[in-house]
């Protein structure tokens, strides 16, 4: 089984391709390659492919021969997203067509990672996979046009929607990231907001409980992020918890007002995964334990 990758250089894919490495074979029962393709060349055995341009991307199906597209290269920054549109549409638009229609020409079964930011944030509760999206910013539209293209074009799909990204940890830009950064150097003070939700989401969760999922061929629309949600306040509380400085460090709860961006966020972007719950293949831990992991395993190397 052959599955190419695109986005290779991410967070998500450093936590996806070591997986199908360990327990690829067991749960598919082949030898799996993978080959990766970004227009980052992090790592020396990553191709240059670049997405928004639909020859390339041809031109490297072609040659490969894919039992699978994995498709996860995107623009993420919100905010450069909303002051470049037209960078995020035909990154996230254009560029996921351009995956779509030669999956669409070869029979190809594509895997589409999303986002909880395709809802406008209302709901008190966590959003289902049958809740009508909404985006506030460029970053939401131009994923969910990316969504709409995939479900158009195919037959054999997986539309996979996660929460707040984590994983990577020195290749993460994201907050968790940033805020052990600041930790490590020293600060003893942390302000953080605690009027926007979401459900965090660690890659390495993620990926194991992705491949199981793609083995059963049960195409469709999936949530997938960790269980319970949380504001940034609450997971930088956690953080200082769980390295053991809350004798040493005060975090301060503000409002988002005070940290004005270029793009409007959701007031919630909280997913549940009420599709995999539906079937039995929730296996996706509490947030809290998956950072109490994730910190316990990366912070003594680190530092």
């Amino acid at each position: 089984m052959k599955i190419l990758l695109t986005g290779a250089a991410g967070m998500l894919a450093s936590a996806v391709t070591p997986e199908i490495e360990r327990s690829g074979y067991k749960v598919f029962g082949s030898l799996i390659e993978v080959v990766k393709s970004d227009i980052h060349l992090r790592l020396p055995d990553i191709q240059k492919v670049d997405i928004c341009v639909l020859k390339d991307v041809y031109e490297w199906t072609t040659s490969e021969k894919p039992d699978f597209i994995f498709h996860f290269a995107a623009e993420t920054d919100v905010d450069l997203c909303e002051k470049n549109p037209e960078h995020a549409y035909r990154t996230n638009y254009i560029g996921t067509e351009n995956v779509a229609l030669v999956c669409q020409k070869y029979e190809i079964p594509l895997l589409y990672i999303s986002t909880g930011a395709v809802f406008n944030g209302t709901n008190c509760e966590p959003y289902l996979e049958f809740d009508i999206p909404e985006p506030r910013n460029v970053y939401g539209k131009s994923k969910l046009a990316g969504e709409i293209t995939v479900q158009r074009l195919l037959k054999k799909y997986f539309v996979i929607r996660a929460g707040w990204m984590i994983g990577g940890w020195e290749i993460d830009k994201k907050f968790v990231y940033k805020i052990v950064k600041q930790l490590l150097e020293g600060k003893k003070e942390i302000f953080a907001v605690d009027d926007k939700f979401g459900s965090p989401t660690f890659t390495m969760d993620f990926a194991k409980n992705l491949l199981p999922l793609i083995k059963t061929e049960r195409y469709g629309l999936y949530h997938m992020a960790n269980k319970g949600g949380a504001s940034r306040f609450d997971i930088a509380s956690k953080i200082v918890e769980f390295m053991d400085l809350n004798e040493k460090v005060r975090v301060n709860p503000v409002n988002s007002a005070e940290f004005p961006l270029p793009a409007p966020r959701p007031r919630s972007e909280m997913l549940r995964n009420y599709h995999l719950d539906l079937m039995g293949m929730n296996d996706m831990p509490y947030w809290e334990d998956a950072l109490k992991r994730y910190i316990s395993d990366n912070v003594k190397a680190f530092s």
